[in-house]
């Protein structure tokens, strides 16, 4: 029945079964569903260190359910740690190495089945991927957030702190408005728990796109790392997972164009990471779904308005998302526009998953007759700067702020650009230009937003614009444009774009433009050329191998792919 039951007698058979009775694995048990469970704990990042337990608990689950339980472990990045080297070039690369190290491990063992515990920022699309392409029976636990905590000392009073605060403060202390005491005393309390970042970045935002597309027991999402709940839910992904392996419900009945379009919409309607949009489109390509997901956000943005205000998007937390119902109220509230026939892992239908959910706090998630705005969380910016989109949060551009306008000051990296902050050379009324750090550019997606977020601890952030085709968190918040398409190394308009020249953003009639006739656009790409990028560590790094393989962002920035047709959306 099991596609791991080799032949008996079989070189195959006979090896494999040497190695695993030397490893204490009975008879009977060879028999079962040889169930993956891909572990990304390290002691790295916080982020991580929770899931040890939580694969004990599966690994236990699996056993009593029926299955063999194999843990697997895969490279796991952290934003705020694995983002160090190179101008965290490697972040955005290693969600597709993990991909491939989990096809390595899943098809060169041959598994019936594999659970994924996900939790930072790239694990979660990884993992979605990696279901996507192999097409065997698949489900994730997302693992939980983490909490802040209150920090007292001459400057702040019991005043609350969490790894947000903490990073939009490194630009109060660029401009001398807290010390670096202040600071320091700010880490100390910021994170209380295991978990990913508080707020809607993201990791959490991806954890509601896992709950949303179907891949997740009902009511996974947003769950803390450190309560019971998320033990609870470890043990009935254990058991289910066993179940779907029996049964052979497998990723691409669940991960279809439906469910694509549920998790849009939810999305929209919790004002998500602008990072959702690339993971979907990677993990509709990895399923080799025909599916324009840039033009669905743009479809579905008429209608579903913002009905959560949780961080970065207004004053509630994760916790109060999840006290007040979490995904499953969201969706709930979404029912009219879902497609409530999709298929989810538990067998049933999303409308059957979410038809007893409430909402416990109608102040947290409000209803789409009585919405937090009328603008959806997230939209899609076109215009000469940006003519295959842009991504914009609309759900954190302060006041609803209609249009900016102003003039071109040029940085091709955040480094220099936060030098310049801290020397007074950004002024209001600017817009900043981060360019040549995209998925080619960098190659691998350099970082933005700790400019982004200096800029917000600066107390400027609401007069200062930024566009860039580079890594924005879904924690930023401010008048920020990003993922530019085409990027400037693939011959963007954004390489022409010369300093002081005005750039008008519309978030009225979602546009962004520089002031300068298409034709001179056009002379300018014509005599364009591409910057060498100096890496090092030679021509076989990752890094090296990621540049040449990387396809456009528009397709999720996935390796190796060939374009597929993708049907334009109505």
């Amino acid at each position: 029945m099991f596609r791991s039951n080799f032949k008996p007698g079989s070189t195959r058979w006979a090896v494999r079964r040497a190695q695993w009775r030397s490893m204490g694995i009975r008879e009977e048990d060879m028999h079962k569903p040889k169930i993956a469970i891909i572990n990304t704990s390290n002691k790295l990042s916080c982020c991580y260190v929770h899931l040890d337990e939580l694969c004990r608990i599966v690994e236990q689950a699996i056993r009593d359910a029926g299955g063999l339980p194999f843990e697997v472990r895969t490279v796991a990045p952290s934003d705020f740690v694995t983002s160090a080297g190179k101008k965290a070039r490697y972040l955005m690369p290693t969600r597709d190495l993990m991909v491939n190290e989990v096809e390595c491990m899943m098809e060169g063992a041959v598994l019936d089945g594999m659970i994924c515990l996900s939790s930072c920022d790239k694990t979660t699309p990884a993992h979605l991927m990696s279901a996507a392409r192999l097409n065997v029976p698949s489900l994730l636990l997302t693992c939980g957030y983490q909490v802040g905590g209150k920090c007292s000392n001459e400057k702040f009073d019991d005043q609350f702190f969490d790894i947000d605060d903490v990073y939009e403060q490194v630009g109060a202390l660029a401009t001398g408005a807290i010390s670096e005491k202040d600071l320091t005393d700010m880490t100390d309390v910021a994170i209380q728990s295991p978990g990913v970042c508080a707020g809607l970045g993201t990791a959490n935002s991806m954890h509601i796109v896992a709950e949303a597309l179907g891949m997740t027991l009902p009511g996974n999402s947003p769950i803390w790392a450190n309560g019971r709940k998320v033990k609870e839910y470890a043990q009935a992904a254990g058991k289910r997972i066993v179940e779907l392996t029996q049964a052979q419900l497998l990723p691409r009945s669940i991960i279809t164009e439906k469910a694509i379009q549920n998790a849009v919409m939810t999305v929209l309607a919790v004002g998500g990471s602008v990072n959702t949009v690339r993971h979907l489109s990677a993990i509709a390509t990895e399923a080799e779904l025909p599916v324009d997901v840039i033009g669905l956000y743009e479809k579905y943005g008429k209608d579903i308005k913002l009905l959560t205000s949780v961080r970065p998007n207004g004053p509630y937390r994760t916790e109060d998302l999840e006290a007040a119902g979490g995904t499953t109220a969201v969706m709930n509230q979404l029912r009219d526009f879902l497609n409530l026939d999709a298929l989810t892992v538990t067998g049933n239908a999303v409308g059957d998953n979410i038809a007893h959910a409430s909402v416990k706090n109608n102040e947290v998630i409000r209803t789409l007759n009585n919405p937090v705005s009328q603008r959806p969380g997230v939209a899609i910016l076109r215009g000469n700067l940006a003519p295959d989109g842009a991504i914009v949060k609309l759900s954190a551009v302060p006041g609803e702020l209609e249009q900016f306008t102003g003039p071109a000051n040029i940085y091709e990296g955040e480094d220099e650009a936060i030098e310049a902050l801290s020397q007074g050379n950004i002024h209001k009324g600017d817009v900043i230009v981060l360019r040549n750090m995209g998925p080619a550019g960098g190659p691998g997606t350099v970082f933005a937003c700790s400019f982004v977020a200096a800029l917000n601890g600066a107390g400027i952030a609401e007069h200062v614009a930024v566009i860039t085709d580079g890594e924005l968190s879904g924690l930023n918040r401010g008048i920020i444009v990003g993922q530019l398409m085409p990027e400037a190394a693939a011959g963007g308009p954004l390489a022409v774009v010369k300093p002081g020249e005005t750039v008008q953003i519309n978030f009225v009639d979602l546009s962004i433009n520089m002031d300068v006739p298409q034709e001179i656009i056009e002379q300018r790409l014509q005599a364009w050329q591409p910057k060498p990028i100096e890496l090092g560590g030679g021509s076989g790094s990752y890094l090296s191998q990621y540049a040449q393989l990387v396809q456009p962002i528009a397709q999720g920035a996935v390796l190796g792919k060939r374009r597929i047709h993708t049907k334009q959306v109505e």
